[in-house]
């Protein structure tokens, strides 16, 4: 535990460093496209477009979703997979791929896979201020619920932070654990309900729940649908949820304090 409030105290007094290191990552990401950082929305527009043609024309003959049209759906969910995703597959290569570059900087190693992390957090907002606009256009316009968005939004990013904390020591000591993880992460676009209806039966559905990304998209649609105050109504699994955060941050901060000194040996 005492790991975890170091991290914690590291990450707290960085994050201004954290916030201008992730702006920056965004700008050097885009420098040599003509389009710059327009890709960071065109890139999930246009998967969102080929999932809608796939499971919502092809797959399920464009049916409603509980009432709910399947594009307006699928939207309200697969938003936090474009965040999710790379910023775990990104944010556990942090530390090897960036080292060298801020070795001479005076900040803490915690600092790396967050400002990557974080900067994975811009787009995402893009994108569901892009969603939000479009569901003003449909019956599902904006609501009272809507001011559930930035608990689940610091829960998905603290959620990142806690899993890109253990991964990012664990590739940096050992670099087929990236494999693994980009292998493993690409799996949980399936097990998580962004395309299919969570309407499994009994023990399947409470085995599917353990999925962290199961809660925050459920959280995302009760927001964007009015369905339910989720956190509340759903308490038993915001205490699961937040147990398991406690959990990964316990595990990433003993790794991490136990081999950042010999980070720059591993390279």
């Amino acid at each position: 535990m005492k790991s975890v409030l170091n991290i914690a105290k590291e990450l707290w007094q960085n994050v201004y460093l954290i916030n201008r290191l992730a702006l920056y990552e965004i700008k050097i990401k885009n420098n040599n496209n003509y389009l710059g950082a327009a890709w960071e929305l065109i890139t999930p527009l246009f998967f969102i477009a080929i999932y809608w043609f796939v499971f919502g024309y092809g797959i399920r003959e464009n049916n409603a979703v509980d009432g709910i049209p399947f594009l307006n759906w699928m939207t309200a969910g697969i938003t936090i997979w474009f965040f999710i995703q790379p910023a775990i597959t990104q944010g556990s290569k942090a530390i090897y791929t960036k080292i060298r570059l801020v070795s001479n900087m005076n900040f803490p190693t915690s600092v790396i896979p967050a400002y990557v992390t974080v900067s994975k957090l811009y787009p995402h907002l893009a994108i569901l201020f892009l969603v939000m606009v479009f569901m003003q256009f449909t019956d599902y316009k904006m609501s009272l619920y809507y001011i559930q968005f930035p608990y689940f939004i610091i829960s998905m990013v603290i959620l990142a932070l806690a899993v890109v904390l253990t991964t990012s020591t664990l590739t940096t000591v050992v670099r087929d654990v990236q494999m693994f993880i980009q292998s493993t992460i690409r799996v949980f676009l399936y097990i998580t309900p962004f395309l299919w209806i969570a309407d499994l039966p009994g023990w399947i559905d409470s085995v599917m729940r353990l999925n962290p990304l199961y809660y925050l998209v459920e959280g995302y649609r009760a927001a964007f649908f009015g369905e339910s105050w989720y956190m509340v109504e759903n308490w038993e699994y915001t205490l699961y949820f937040w147990g398991l955060i406690v959990v990964l941050f316990a595990i990433g901060g003993f790794l991490h304090m136990r081999f950042r000194r010999h980070f720059i040996d591993f390279l």
